[in-house]
């Protein structure tokens, strides 16, 4: 395998540690093409998602547990 093997194998690894961190944390990858991720919050003592996508330059909407992206809102 050589080279490309053990850079391969070395990515693979570094992945499994963010996502690791990814399931600690109970972020949700929705869609990887797209980018898209829900982070859990809680607002007003509401349980909701942050909600991000890959071309947005910061997080700037919410929607609740159940609505999923079509029920996104501005923060």
């Amino acid at each position: 395998g050589g080279d490309m093997v053990n850079r391969w194998i070395r990515t693979l690894a570094e992945m499994q540690e963010s996502l690791v961190e990814f399931q600690r944390r109970e972020i949700q990858i929705k869609d990887v093409e797209r980018g898209l991720i829900d982070f859990p919050a809680v607002m007003g003592g509401k349980e909701v998602f942050l909600c991000w996508e890959q071309d947005e330059d910061d997080i700037e909407f919410w929607h609740d547990l159940d609505s999923g992206y079509s029920g996104r809102e501005h923060l």
